[in-house]
């Protein structure tokens, strides 16, 4: 018989695919559960996993084994949840993870309310430059920049919002103001690292700058994985950056140029795993979301200055 502690080990490292990361979430030291897992492939005389300098996989067993423990983990997870009433109880934990910027501007300013309204529930905001995997229940509720393609998940459209380009005065001073899409390759911009960006919907300089439009090849003067840090240096001259207009758009120090060039739109989806939209905090937090989020329709397409921040 399968010891439930075995199958929890085994879960982790499955979905962390690196021993120290699950080692720290398990609470375990790297050795210990180093032995633990050789120790249950031994019981199974089955190799679960593929060891490397990259880490952790799961061999064809493993990955058998894996669709039987992630379903022992929901009945798990479903029963406590049932027995100690917790779905029905507006306490307890949610993480949340979203997209940097997002989270940074828009999300955690919202929260706040949420916040107020229920004081019992704790928050953990995951506002990070790349997308929380919710399979490796890094969290509870994610927001992403593209439509998750995962099994299992409950997904829906969130919002729309509209990005431009951006420079400050100081920049515009001494570089001019591009009056043409063909000018931007005589200036300095700001954007992605090519190679990190974590998302397609990013690329929005890549048809921007085609060399047939801008006649040649376009100068960065900085790049980051971060959009905050790329609105830090355009607020300080850098460069033109692209900006979701929910950032640029809430001070006096950025102007958008090119707007009928430059206008691009995308959308933010939210994202659960089944098993967690259940939960009557989830889906609070789900619909508390939604509805901030349509009555700021108008900051997250360029169309006004200020958040509004829902009543507590």
């Amino acid at each position: 018989m399968l010891d439930w502690q075995d199958i929890q080990i085994f879960l982790e490292v499955a979905r962390s695919q690196r021993l120290t990361d699950a080692a720290r979430r398990l609470g375990l030291d790297h050795s210990t559960l180093s032995r633990r897992t050789r120790r249950f492939e031994q019981k199974l005389n089955t190799q679960l996993f593929e060891r490397s300098t990259h880490g952790y996989h799961l061999t064809e067993a493993g990955q058998q084994l894996l669709a039987h423990a992630e379903e022992m983990a929901r009945h798990a997870f479903e029963a406590g949840e049932s027995l100690s009433d917790k779905n029905r109880q507006l306490s307890g934990q949610i993480r949340l993870g979203v997209t940097e910027g997002f989270g940074t501007w828009v999300i955690a300013p919202l929260l706040s309310a949420f916040c107020e309204r229920h004081p019992g529930i704790t928050l953990d905001l995951l506002a990070l430059p790349r997308v929380v995997n919710l399979s490796r229940h890094e969290a509870d509720l994610a927001i992403t920049v593209e439509r998750p393609a995962s099994q299992g998940l409950v997904i829906s459209r969130l919002c729309d919002y509209r990005l431009r380009l951006y420079g400050s005065q100081s920049y515009f001073r001494r570089h001019g103001r591009p009056a043409r899409l063909d000018e931007l390759g005589r200036h300095r911009l700001i954007g992605y690292v090519d190679d990190l960006i974590f998302s397609e919907q990013l690329s929005y300089l890549d048809p921007l700058l085609d060399p047939a439009v801008v006649g040649t090849t376009p100068h960065f003067s900085i790049r980051s994985t971060s959009v905050t840090t790329q609105h830090a240096a355009a607020l300080q001259g850098a460069g033109l950056a692209v900006l979701p207009c929910f950032m640029a758009e809430t001070g006096d120090r950025l102007e958008s140029v090119l707007n009928k060039e430059v206008e691009i739109v995308r959308q933010f989806w939210i994202t659960s795993r089944q098993e967690q939209r259940r939960l009557a905090r989830v889906r609070l937090l789900w619909d508390f979301l939604r509805e901030a989020l349509e009555a700021n329709q108008a900051l997250l397409m360029g169309e006004a200055r200020e958040l509004v921040l829902p009543s507590a």
